[in-house]
């Protein structure tokens, strides 16, 4: 980690935050808890334990791995449906097949982006490929759920396969940290993603004792999670280490420095810094399903059950499986 990287930061475009920008400060730092999902790959639930009121547009985001593989130990999701949101399937290691019941899908690895729309409604797999499933190796990886406004929740369903190299890399003054923007904007310079709520994802690498202040939006939310190492966070340097997640409250910077000793096995700091205008609208939230009333939610169970969300392909079989019932 991290897969898409620079020999030399300095020479990309740098980003500072204005001297006159008031800090954000941390309003809380939480820890994931961890579980399993799908077939049983580890995850970490980032935003677990912290109020909406502090994510929207934002759902949920699971860290996937790290971990490493024995032969025959890879393992992914069995179809499922979605519908009213948005899935971002960010892979930092490994590699990750996904296929939906319109046909769509593709292969992400290192550095990809899979961005899927869900809209009114599919069904959807991903799982490792066959290879490595025989070989076993390193997998990691994000997957984040964003909301869709009430006019979009029924849009046509679509994908963006962002590849690893197609992401905007920037650096701060000094060097000393990396930025890939994944979506939206930092300082004027556009990532490729392209969303319906607006919103900013970044995966930056701090090198030991780096700091970043980066301007941010006023009318954004701000979040930051720890993939990997030590750190700590806004003007109060409130510690922080993986599987935690910061909550910054309104202002127009947020700052994030790494420790200047890291573990041994993280030579850097790794953090995923989101940002997104809040919806604020009800949100009606059950398994596979966003939407904004429970009897949409509803509606959304029985189009599911009575196939209107698309079928399996043959080739895979069909599976009985879905959610419980509401």
């Amino acid at each position: 980690m991290p897969a898409v990287t620079v020999e030399n930061p300095l020479t990309l475009p740098r980003v500072a935050a204005p001297a006159e920008a008031v800090a954000r400060p941390v309003l809380a730092v939480t820890t994931a808890p961890s579980g399993f999902e799908g077939e049983g790959f580890p995850v970490r639930r980032a935003f677990a334990g912290i109020n909406y009121r502090h994510l929207d547009p934002f759902i949920m985001m699971d860290q996937m791995g790290e971990v490493d593989y024995a032969p025959g130990e890879p393992k992914g999701t069995p179809w499922h449906p979605h519908r009213g949101f948005e899935t971002v399937t960010y892979i930092i290691d490994g590699i990750f097949d996904h296929q939906d019941s319109n046909g769509g899908g593709g292969t992400i690895t290192n550095g990809d982006t899979q961005w899927m729309t869900a809209g009114s409604g599919l069904l959807h797999i991903e799982a490792p490929p066959e290879s490595l499933v025989m070989s076993g190796g390193l997998f990691h990886g994000l997957q984040l759920w964003v909301n869709l406004p009430a006019k979009d929740k029924m849009m046509a369903p679509r994908y963006q396969d962002i590849r690893g190299g197609n992401v905007q890399l920037l650096t701060t003054p000094d060097g000393g940290a990396l930025l890939r923007v994944i979506a939206g904007e930092l300082d004027g310079h556009q990532g490729p993603g392209i969303t319906h709520t607006p919103i900013t994802m970044i995966h930056a690498t701090l090198a030991p004792g780096a700091e970043i202040t980066l301007p941010w939006r006023e009318d954004f939310n701000g979040l930051a999670y720890v993939l990997a190492g030590r750190g700590s966070v806004g003007a109060e340097r409130r510690p922080v280490q993986l599987g935690q997640t910061a909550v910054f409250g309104s202002g127009g910077s947020l700052t994030v420095r790494a420790d200047e000793k890291q573990d041994s096995h993280t030579p850097d700091l790794e953090v995923v810094l989101l940002g997104g205008q809040p919806i604020r609208e009800p949100m009606a939230h059950y398994g596979p399903f966003v939407m904004n009333t429970r009897e949409e939610l509803q509606q959304a169970f029985e189009d599911f059950q009575k196939g209107r969300l698309g079928t399996i392909p043959a080739v895979h079989g069909m599976s009985e499986s879905g959610p419980d019932q509401l």
